[in-house]
């Protein structure tokens, strides 16, 4: 953000939310420009339509961060060529570019708002990193968080946790987190072990993580990390991620099912996308097993709309948007 010019205020919104001294072009301190942010962030925006659902006693919410940007065959570098090339055809995929959305899932109960991850922020893709833009169409901010509760600590679930001082951008919240991932990228071998590929993914979780450790509430696999929300293991696509059944009845997936395509057509088949592909799939096939024998509605990261539910064909199955 750059210093203003002192000019006759300008009879709006946004500036009646400002601090009188801004607006005569005072040198702006750190509580101005948070000050500022929060204004700017609680405007109207047009644009971003959610994907919603109505449970008995919450709402849920879905809330775009944007989209990634990846190789054509990110998800599918895994398979052989003809295999492959039948499901582009398929699933009328992009050879060149896979832009997967990014749907943060918001679930609010008349006294929690409770957000599952935190987003890419601006470091990771300039694709991603929309969740401001996002909770303001939603007629919120960052402090109306009471909880954030996150599945695991990928970058484009987690970079968005700071603001430009490093400082936690949701500042009313709780933060919960399953041990065995927060253990997993707080180990100072974590970098030496992921792969070159991933070492970044290891040092800004660990940058990160270190801000809020000492907030961190944390949580294992069957367990209720807040009243209605029960946490399921699902690892592989990294060694501690956690999914989360909400009320009996949705199921927030994170990356355990990362993409409507393979992972539903081929469950078992293993994806480079994940740091234990063979561990992934199986955590896949148990997942969608539950999701169908138990009629779960999915709310998925990287899944068309965010909300929707898996039918089973066999040992393959088609996700439904809606």
């Amino acid at each position: 953000m750059v210093g203003m010019r002192a000019s006759p205020p300008i009879c709006s919104a946004r500036n009646r939310a400002l601090p009188t001294h801004l607006l005569k072009g005072t040198p702006m301190k750190r509580r101005d420009f948070m000050a500022l942010s929060v204004a700017a962030l609680t405007l109207p925006r047009a644009g971003f339509a959610a994907s919603t659902m109505t449970l008995p006693d919450a709402k849920l919410t879905m809330l775009s961060d944007g989209n990634l940007t990846l190789p054509g065959d990110f998800v599918l570098a895994g398979l052989d060529a003809t295999e492959a090339a039948g499901i582009r055809q398929k699933f009328n995929l992009d050879p060149d570019s896979y832009t997967p959305p990014c749907n943060l899932t918001l679930y609010q109960d008349g006294t929690r708002n409770v957000l599952f991850d935190v987003g890419a922020g601006p470091d990771f893709m300039p694709s991603a990193g929309k969740l401001e833009a996002a909770l303001a169409a939603a007629g919120l901010s960052h402090d109306d968080i009471t909880h954030v509760v996150f599945t695991h600590a990928h970058p484009d679930h987690l970079w968005g946790l700071l603001d430009d001082f490093d400082d936690p951008k949701f500042a009313n919240a709780e933060y919960l987190m399953g041990r065995a991932e927060f253990d997993y990228w707080m180990d100072p071998n974590t970098v030496h072990t992921i792969g070159d590929a991933r070492a970044s993914f290891a040092v800004g979780a660990a940058r990160r993580l270190e801000v809020i450790a000492d907030q961190l509430q944390f949580f294992a696999d069957g367990e209720e990390p807040l009243a209605g929300i029960t946490a399921r293991l699902t690892p592989g696509h990294t060694p501690g991620h956690m999914a989360f059944i909400l009320g009996g009845k949705v199921l927030v997936t994170g990356d355990a099912i990362s993409n409507d395509h393979l992972a539903f057509l081929r469950p078992d088949a293993a994806s480079p996308s994940d740091q234990d592909p063979d561990l992934a799939a199986a955590t896949r096939v148990s997942l969608l097993d539950q999701i169908t024998a138990d009629q779960l509605v999915i709310a998925g990261f990287h899944l068309p709309g965010g909300l929707g539910h898996a039918t089973r064909d066999g040992d393959s199955y088609t996700y439904i948007e809606g």
